[in-house]
Formats: C-alpha cells, structure tokens, sequence
C-alpha cells in the first residue's frame, strides 16, 4: 500500500461530519422451501463514506476540492477520521492500554499487530488496524503499562514491536487512536455553487483500502 498510499489525513473539520459506515458482502438463496442459505463473500468488512455532508463552506469545499486534486482522484490513498470508531474503546473515552487484546508471549515474539475486535463470545469480529494516530498507542503486557521507551509502533502499519520479548502466556494488550485507509471513489467531484449555496450538499464519496 505504500507506494500508492499518502501519510495525510483527510479535513478533520469535514471528517467529522460525513456519513458512512462499515458494509458486507452477503447472498442470500431463497429455497422453495422458503428457507435461506447465507453465504458471507467477504470475511472483512468494508468501509464506505460520503464527506460531502460535512462540506459547510465555500472554504471547505475548496479545502477538499485541493485535496482531490492532490491524491490525484482515486489513486491515492490517504487517512480518514471515523468520528464513531476512532478508539480501540468507545469514542467518548482516552485510549486505556488495557483495551483490546494483541496476543500472548511466547518469550521470544517482540511484534505484534493492532487490533480491534467486536462482539462478545458468541461471533467476534477482529479487525486488523493498520493505521494509528502518532503518539497514541499505549501497550501494557501482563495488565501492566510499559513506558514509552519499552516498544515502539509504525503508524504507517500498526505493528508494535517490544524491546524485550514477554514471558511465555503474558497477555499483551493495547489503546489507541487510529484513521481509516481509504481513497476517493470517484474520479470526478461535481460542483454546482449555484445548488451548494442553496443548500444542496455535494457528493464526496470514500471507500476503504482493505490492508
């Protein structure tokens, strides 16, 4: 994703007030029977934003219109701020070191990947998070918080590495903030002032880059 993928976040200011949510690939047979079989295509799920709702401003919409420009339509990647999932905890909450689980030691394993997981016993889902904010990241093995000196996380891919190795069955957990990897899903952005000034909103659609 690299090489494709520019390190920029998306306006915060419009982030924060677009639409949007995680999406799924399911088919469904009816039988005659009238039962169904599901079948779940993807084994991620997907995200999909329109930013245009958070356009509230001719100085916004130049802001993002730049920024298009600058990704070069859909072939650029970049980071985007999901104002409902933006914490390895619930939004409302600082990122606790203890919150999502990232493994056990072994006594000579030192990285380990972020992760968010969903649900409870019954069918949790566990979602790989590849891109954190800078200097947000808070590790604890065992329930105890290491220094920030003890480990050292990429925010260009979410893997933690450890200066030294924890003991065989030691639980390794972390907090922190994190971005969405996304792109445009468009190569062409429509603007009507006449209809934006009236209070039509423009359409700005994202869609997430599965790591």
């Amino acid at each position: 994703m690299a090489a494709d993928f520019h390190e920029v976040l998306f306006p915060l200011d419009v982030a924060l007030r677009g639409s949007g949510g995680p999406q799924r690939l399911t088919e469904v047979v009816t039988l005659a029977s009238g039962r169904e079989h599901r079948n779940g295509r993807w084994a991620d799920s997907r995200r999909r934003y329109d930013a245009g709702f958070g356009i509230r401003s001719l100085d916004a919409l130049h802001a993002v219109l730049a920024f298009f420009e600058e990704r070069r339509g859909r072939l650029y990647g970049f980071r985007y701020r999901d104002r409902v999932d933006f914490r390895s905890g619930p939004p409302g909450r600082p990122p606790d070191p203890l919150d999502q689980p990232l493994g056990r030691g072994d006594g000579a394993r030192t990285a380990f990947a972020l992760a968010k997981t969903y649900g409870g016993g019954l069918n949790p889902y566990t979602r790989i998070i590849a891109k954190p904010v800078a200097g947000s990241v808070r590790v604890a093995v065992a329930g105890v918080e290491l220094p920030a000196s003890a480990f050292a996380c990429d925010p260009a891919t979410g893997l933690v590495t450890l200066a030294s190795a924890p003991a065989a069955g030691q639980a390794v957990t972390a907090g922190f903030a994190f971005d969405v990897p996304v792109r445009f899903d468009t190569d062409e952005l429509t603007i009507d002032l006449a209809a934006f000034t009236a209070g039509e909103i423009p359409k700005v659609p994202l869609v997430e880059i599965v790591p």
